[in-house]
């Protein structure tokens, strides 16, 4: 088997995880030969956009195996995040490397804000096409011919793969691998980065609870840290009011202005988003976690689940536990 070439853009002022989430899940994915042996799926090169040697924006130094520029065959071209092509001269240099190239690529790839690398080509005008969910705004406003769906983990448009923020670039990656070599191939690279296979859902569930706690005042802040720790508790206004020492109307009042939520709608996706996680451990049943997050019933839990994320418990468990029936 000749080993699909995957081509993962570096420059400076990338997200290190944008290139190195998506690198890992390439290089993890095996198939057996006909000897039972395994044979590695993909050879996957980073190419620099400029210099070699390129620092991410954390400050995590990499240097590339080769110019991209000097690449002339390759399967897909993969184009992580990072505010140096969103802010510098790289988003363009990326766009006019790629519109003199794109007819000979099957796969054109974003992870995060990798996509101002190609929007500025034209072939993603309208197209379906997702980014982080900070940065959606921006990108409508700056492409209005784009289609730009905010809360999509990823998406498919022709030949464009678009994905959001950061650890959306794995979702993407193991999706490439299913379509190329199965379900199997794909299940086997997520069980070695302990992940799921597919996520269900939207990046929305994932950003609600993380701006509650950094947009908040100290006091709501401080609650918000409670909550996630007392999920089972009783946190209904009343309660919430009394720790922090408001009266349940002024707290009512100043929750809805500060979060744009009632507390009760936040207090149900705090309990849902955790429910979650406990639902892919091994051992823990629909009835125990329902229980364990504050849910009165397992039915009221699998109506408030299904709602949510639009699949039920049992069919979430079996995505990230091999063998679980659903």
């Amino acid at each position: 088997m000749i080993p699909k070439h995957i081509v993962i853009v570096g420059y400076d002022n990338i997200t290190s995880l944008d290139l190195a989430g998506p690198l890992e899940a390439f290089s993890s994915a095996q198939i057996e030969d006909s000897r039972g042996e395994p044979q590695a799926c993909y050879k996957v090169t980073i190419a620099a956009l400029g210099a070699r040697t390129f620092s991410s924006e954390s400050g995590l130094r990499m240097t590339a195996a080769c110019f991209l520029s000097s690449l002339r065959h390759l399967d897909t071209l993969l184009v992580p995040g990072g505010s140096g092509m969103r802010t510098s001269g790289d988003g363009q240099k990326l766009a006019n490397w790629i519109g003199r190239h794109q007819h000979r690529i099957r796969r054109i790839a974003s992870v995060c804000t990798g996509i101002y690398g190609i929007a500025p080509t034209g072939l993603l005008n309208g197209r379906k096409v997702t980014t982080h969910w900070k940065f959606a705004a921006d990108l409508a406003e700056r492409y209005p011919k784009l289609q730009v769906d905010a809360n999509a983990l990823y998406l498919r448009d022709g030949k464009f793969y678009t994905s959001a923020g950061i650890t959306a670039g794995i979702d993407l990656a193991l999706a490439l691998i299913e379509e190329d070599f199965g379900a199997q191939v794909a299940l086997g690279v997520a069980r070695e980065l302990v992940m799921y296979v597919k996520r269900p859902g939207g990046q929305e569930q994932y950003s609600e609870p993380l701006k509650f706690q950094v947009e908040s005042t100290s006091r709501f802040a401080d609650l918000a840290a409670w909550m996630v720790g007392h999920l089972d508790k009783d946190l209904s206004v009343e309660a919430m009011a009394e720790r922090i020492h408001l009266c349940p109307r002024q707290f009512n009042r100043r929750f809805k202005a500060e979060f744009n939520s009632t507390p009760a709608a936040f207090v149900q996706r705090l309990r849902l988003d955790e429910a979650r996680n406990r639902l892919s451990s091994r051992g823990s049943t629909v009835e125990s976690v329902a229980d364990s997050v504050g849910f009165g019933d397992a039915d009221s839990f699998r109506r408030a689940f299904v709602q949510r994320f639009g699949v039920a418990p049992k069919q979430y468990r079996s995505r990230f536990i091999a063998g679980t029936p659903s």
